[in-house]
């Protein structure tokens, strides 16, 4: 008995040990940044809270089903063949552009400045890439060593495929500052970053960052990187304008009524950047369905919708193609418009032409 008892402890201490020392799953914020959050209207017993509920619990027979569905597998979960990166050379002299590489990830140029938004440019959004769902492309979208100077690196929450321990290690000295939700930064301090370089907010508040300004706004989601630090940090999205244009990026997000409330504070968008992706009935109030991030691109009051969180990784059940065919369908009935770029391809904020081809077919 006394010799199983040592083996469970000396099995609990390890798995303690890894958890507390294993880079990829960050840090923890500290009793004493957990307390400054308690302050805060969305934080309550320990957690970041949402705005509206977003229950993730499920019921047994969901659970069943879900493992049910996850084992029969789904031949076209994936695409067949690699997403091709479009690397085609294009010239937008003093243009404001996007171009999004996958998943969420994307860079903003805007009046001069660089910025790269969930830089999540690993193998997999997993900290064991070698165990995970591979990139959809196969080869990383863009070569990270032969990147110009980030003025600003913007991050959403710090869930895996957003957030990603190697990317960061990568990109951290070539970037001036880092703009990240409340307690975020905690897990780029323990990676290297300079405390100097990274500026913490809460939902609603105002930044003003090298003649750009950024808001801070809510999201419908839930955080985490381990298994004792679930939603001890904050998700948002976020406005990001300039003299001229400006862009919305929902991140990671249910359905809510913060779409309607950021539209009336700060739209019309040029741009929007909106989730569409890894999302499914059972848990649609952290994950928009198609449709309905048509309706938050309509309460945002979005001009033109670049629809992302998909074409990156199988994160989800559904076909690989499935959120786009959809959202397109849905926005053409409600007359948004859509640009569909391909992975690499940059879009003109505020041209007259956008990318609309079908390429996924």
């Amino acid at each position: 008995m006394l010799k199983t008892l040592r083996i469970f402890m000396s099995i609990l201490l390890t798995g303690i040990l890894f958890i507390s020392l294993y880079p990829p799953l960050g840090r923890r914020a500290s009793k004493k940044r957990i307390k400054n959050f308690s302050t805060k209207e969305n934080f309550k017993n320990g957690q970041f809270i949402n705005q509206i509920p977003a229950s993730q619990m499920m019921s047994l027979k969901h659970t069943g089903s879900i493992l049910r569905e996850y084992m029969k597998g789904n031949p076209n979960r994936r695409p067949a063949v690699p997403i091709l990166i479009d690397s085609t050379v294009r010239s937008y002299k003093d243009a404001n552009k996007i171009t999004w590489y996958g998943h969420s990830a994307f860079m903003l140029e805007l009046d001069g400045k660089t910025l790269l938004v969930d830089p999540m440019f690993g193998k997999a959004p997993t900290p064991f890439p070698m165990f995970g769902n591979k990139r959809f492309s196969g080869d990383l979208p863009i070569d990270l060593e032969n990147l110009p100077p980030i003025d600003a690196v913007i991050l959403s929450h710090d869930h895996y495929d957003h957030l990603d321990y190697y990317s960061i290690k990568k990109l951290k000295d070539n970037v001036g500052q880092f703009i990240v939700p409340l307690g975020v930064g905690d897990h780029l301090v323990k990676w290297g970053v300079s405390k100097e370089k990274i500026q913490e907010h809460n939902w609603w508040d105002e930044v003003f960052y090298d003649g750009l300004h950024l808001v801070c706004t809510p999201a419908r989601h839930f955080s985490g990187r381990s298994l004792n630090d679930r939603n001890s940090t904050l998700w948002c999205s976020w406005v990001i304008y300039g003299k001229e244009d400006k862009v919305f990026f929902s991140g990671d997000s249910g359905y809510g009524t913060h779409f309607r409330e950021i539209g009336e504070k700060y739209g019309p968008f040029d741009l929007t950047l909106m989730e569409c992706g890894q999302y499914d009935e059972r848990w649609s109030t952290i994950h928009m369905m198609p449709e309905e991030t048509v309706q938050a691109t309509i309460d945002v009051k979005g001009k033109l919708m670049i629809p992302i969180h998909w074409a990156g990784f199988t994160l989800s059940l559904h076909d690989w193609t499935d959120p786009i065919e959809r959202v397109t369908k849905a926005a053409k009935e409600k007359t948004v418009q859509v640009a569909t770029p391909k992975i690499g391809e940059p879009v003109h904020i505020g041209g007259m032409e956008f990318p609309d081809t079908i390429w996924w077919k």
